[in-house]
């Protein structure tokens, strides 16, 4: 595994092993305190199921969040499955392989992320309204997300944030499969991920306990209480 990547070895390869995002939140804060300067932090979760596993974190820890906006570029006719995805400054990430797998046309491509760019931008405007973004320069830049299955969004995310000239990056997640850490890690310094799982089979929700989609409002009225 990467030197960079720091996971839960008693936590490898199982399957729900977090109640839900608030316990994995707690477990992930406990990580994370020695792991990062607190002095120097900023928080970014992913919406929706980053955002109650960073209210945790920000909370235990006593550091600044926010939400950085990233969505996966939908396959039309399979909208469960990406083939690549698209952060909030525009940052385009494609997933080549799963591009020539799908015999994507050009057009076809520039339409679903026009698509997700409309969707990306009205969703920014309903979870950040008109602040403007952070200054993330010289800043430990946390991501934060509930797990992390192909990866992509991630790293889209992380692109994004490197345009910032942040001092570090690093991920932290309580669940994800092992060929996203491994695709993940070489472009951020550290990448923290308590539940690491290999196989052919991957679900984010499988690491929980109790699962459930969060709704919009769900997430801007946890926004509102942190």
């Amino acid at each position: 595994m990467n030197p960079n990547v720091i996971d839960e070895p008693a936590y490898r390869n199982r399957k729900f092993v977090f109640k839900d995002r608030l316990h994995a939140g707690e477990l992930l804060a406990d990580k994370l305190q020695s792991h990062i300067d607190k002095r120097n932090v900023q928080l970014l979760t992913i919406p929706a199921g980053g955002v109650p596993i960073g209210c945790v974190i920000a909370k235990k820890l006593n550091v600044p969040f926010d939400v950085i906006l990233v969505r996966k570029i939908q396959i039309p006719w399979n909208p469960e499955a990406g083939f690549g995805a698209v952060a909030w400054d525009g940052t385009v990430l494609l997933n080549e392989m799963m591009v020539a797998q799908l015999g994507l046309t050009t057009q076809l491509i520039r339409w679903c992320v026009s698509q997700t760019q409309e969707t990306v931008q009205k969703r920014l405007e309903k979870f950040r309204g008109n602040k403007p973004f952070l200054d993330l320069r010289n800043k430990t830049v946390t991501l934060i997300d509930d797990g992390l299955a192909s990866g992509f969004t991630m790293l889209a995310a992380v692109k994004s944030v490197r345009k910032q000239d942040p001092e570090n990056v690093v991920v932290a997640v309580p669940t994800a499969s092992k060929s996203a850490v491994e695709l993940v890690a070489p472009h951020v310094d550290k990448l923290i991920c308590l539940n690491v799982r290999g196989g052919p089979i991957f679900a984010v929700a499988d690491a929980y306990q109790e699962w459930c989609d969060l709704s919009d409002e769900e997430v801007i009225e946890l926004l509102r209480k942190n």
